[in-house]
């Protein structure tokens, strides 16, 4: 069944809206390079210190990643706790994994603070386990995070797992209480709107060519003039390009793609979907899904690795039909995607490189992450004593790489290879 359009579903009640299209002021205190989550995360405490902001967007604010992302609070890393901490020590892992916590409780603060309207749901999520083993493991990972973290998450076995959702598919799981749902193009469209009110001052279709370092200062070069800059902070992500040859050297950027469902009747979500909550499951190329903020829908994604559209989608349906085979016949309404950026170690990013600062590679987990890590990279420009354990004096540039990821699908077929070994695909 094709979708009927690629536009993505978030955008029916919140499309991304243009601002302004003249040509920005010749100076201000900061300039934001990217107008998504990241840049209203730095805008909104920079405005409201007093500093004179400008965010340039090369498309429309919010065109990207921030209006199409599945808008689950999730706040993932993508390593485990007990790999972070064989590689970094128990500390860095605990700091990293707390940072987690903090910085989605913030966000579900600022929502209520500012009231902002994006049909935030604190649902929860489930996470299925696929096969017996597996569910095992993410008993001593649940257990390693209660001990040092605090989270408490429930343990799903098998016989319960018809509680959380109706499928066959998994061999339990976890569920997260703490993880909840967003409507992610009504959040950007009110971070927007608070940082206007701050003052910030946002321009469309202003794309940034080049940033040269001037003494203490910057200049900042668009197809529409020069901007003299005291700050620049660039919160481009998965949408890097050639304008920022630096930091696209360090990230590889990954199309993440959903599916929406035609509306189902209520007796089918509630048997699908009894909690209304968010899901996720524990393949290498797994699918993250939930339902639509109104309920009368699924939506589902995950990482694209066929390059036809069609084949992409077809795969993505397949993957619904698999986890809840009476959707077989359902027609889906919306296929979309979006590009996610992954830096080499795979840990958000926060770094200074030659005076510009740089907050980044959210790996797929940007609706906690982005705006989180636009807040620090504000605090680092006011001089706030606030930190990140995910700051970093380096960002190690990918060797043999120059913007163009050649090595993708090799990844993707190793990912999907080991998911084949540990028969968790077909």
């Amino acid at each position: 069944m094709s979708a009927r359009n690629d536009m993505p579903y978030w955008w029916e009640a919140a499309e991304p809206a243009e601002a302004a299209t003249g040509a920005p002021p010749a100076r201000a205190d900061i300039v934001i390079v990217g107008g998504g989550y990241t840049g209203m995360g730095a805008a909104i405490p920079l405005a409201r210190a007093g500093r004179e902001v400008v965010v340039l967007e090369r498309d429309r604010p919010g065109d990207g990643a921030s209006s199409r992302n599945g808008g689950i609070t999730s706040g993932n890393i993508r390593h485990s706790f007990s790999s972070l901490i064989e590689k970094y020590g128990l500390e860095q892992a605990k700091a990293f994994y707390a940072e987690g916590v903090v910085a989605r409780q913030e966000l579900y603060d600022f929502i209520a603070a500012e009231k902002l309207d994006c049909d935030f749901q604190p649902t929860g999520r489930f996470s299925g386990a696929m096969r017996p083993e597996i569910l095992e493991t993410m008993k001593r990972e649940m257990a390693l995070l209660h001990e040092h973290i605090g989270i408490e998450p429930t343990i799903v076995e098998r016989q319960d797992v018809h509680d959380e959702i109706g499928s066959d598919l998994y061999h339990g799981g976890v569920r997260r209480a703490d993880i909840g749902g967003i409507h992610p193009a009504k959040l950007h469209r009110e971070l927007r709107r608070v940082a206007e009110a701050a003052g910030a001052g946002i321009y469309s279709g202003t794309g940034v060519t080049d940033i040269r370092r001037i003494g203490s200062a910057f200049e900042v070069t668009t197809p529409k003039g020069k901007i003299q800059a005291a700050h620049v902070i660039v919160a481009t992500n998965g949408y890097t390009d050639k304008g920022l040859p630096w930091l696209r050297r360090r990230l590889v950027p990954v199309i993440s793609e959903m599916i929406a469902t035609e509306p189902l009747s209520p007796n089918l979500m509630q048997s699908l979907m009894p909690k209304r909550q968010m899901h996720g499951e524990t393949r290498q190329l797994g699918y993250y899904y939930r339902p639509s903020p109104d309920g009368k829908s699924i939506l589902l994604g995950g990482r694209r690795y066929a390059s036809d559209a069609d084949a992409a989608r077809e795969r993505l349906r397949q993957g619904l039909i698999e986890i809840f085979p009476e959707l077989n016949d359902v027609k889906l309404s919306h296929h979309w995607f979006g590009f996610v950026a992954f830096p080499m170690d795979q840990l958000p990013k926060l770094t200074v490189h030659d005076g510009v600062v740089y907050a980044t590679g959210f790996c797929g987990s940007g609706v906690v992450w982005a705006r989180w890590m636009g807040m620090k990279a504000a605090a680092l420009v006011l001089e706030k004593e606030e930190t990140s354990a995910f700051y970093s004096d380096t960002l190690r540039r990918i060797p043999f790489y120059n913007g163009k990821p050649w090595f993708l699908p090799v990844m993707m077929n190793w990912y999907k290879l080991k998911d084949r070994l540990t028969g968790t695909m077909k």
